[in-house]
């Protein structure tokens, strides 16, 4: 696909055929080429004239292509610089996501307004919000609070993500994933409006307690079973 993602976003508006083909072939190839077939239980009602902030656990390689599968409205990724290194995907990733800098200050305030040029083209933004999220042995770390200062910001609605199966199915060290059922939750909106800077804190907890307890209670436990699992391989107490 590198051809002809490379080719729309050449064009100023070229994000849109991008969002397209990322979500109907691409992520769709991806998933169901490796085995995966994804179940969504869509607890919200989203207004299609509406921006949001995405918010996701982040738990797999296969997080990325699972947000393009299920997204219903073209939305733009807030992520790492570090990514831009990867060949092929690093040179499409940096003119098609907005890139923060984590150890720079003046990079992560940056992030506000290259958000706000997305969001007054009408599209969401998605964020991964934990502060570190390769220790296997963690449900859900703890949420940095960008995200929620963005939805304040620009009094927009924040949309809870729940990836129930990515850690136990394709975990970061891969060598103990296995193909299946992908369930997605995505829960109804945590509204923004009225909000202010000082409230960044609570709308922040009440996302993470959300996501947290979503896992946690998971009926089929999967998320919790992958950390066991890890800890079994890594001989960990």
């Amino acid at each position: 696909m590198f051809p002809f993602l490379t080719l729309f976003l050449i064009f100023p508006n070229g994000y849109r055929p991008f969002f397209w083909t990322a979500r109907h072939i691409w992520s769709r190839i991806v998933l169901l080429g490796m085995g995966f077939r994804v179940k969504v239980n869509n607890m919200s009602e989203l207004d299609n004239k509406q921006s949001y902030v995405f918010v996701a656990n982040h738990s797999s390689y296969i997080d990325v292509m699972l947000m393009f599968m299920i997204a219903n409205r073209p939305f733009v990724f807030v992520g790492k610089k570090e990514l831009v290194k990867i060949p092929f995907f690093g040179y499409l990733y940096k003119r098609a996501a907005i890139m923060v800098d984590r150890s720079s200050s003046k990079s992560r305030f940056g992030v506000y307004s290259r958000a706000r040029k997305v969001l007054e083209k009408g599209y969401s933004v998605c964020i991964f919000p934990e502060k570190e999220y390769k220790d296997e042995t963690i449900l859900l770390n703890t949420f940095k609070q960008g995200a929620f200062k963005l939805a304040i910001e620009h009094q927009l609605d924040i949309c809870p993500i729940v990836f129930l199966d990515c850690k136990r199915k394709f975990p970061w060290y891969t060598s103990h994933g296995y193909p299946g059922k992908l369930r997605v939750d995505i829960y109804p909106t945590i509204s923004a409006k009225g909000l202010t800077e000082k409230d960044i804190s609570i709308l922040q907890q009440k996302t993470f307690e959300l996501i947290f307890r979503a896992l946690d209670e998971d009926p089929e436990q999967k998320a919790v079973e992958a950390i066991r699992v890890w800890k079994q391989i890594k001989n960990i107490d």
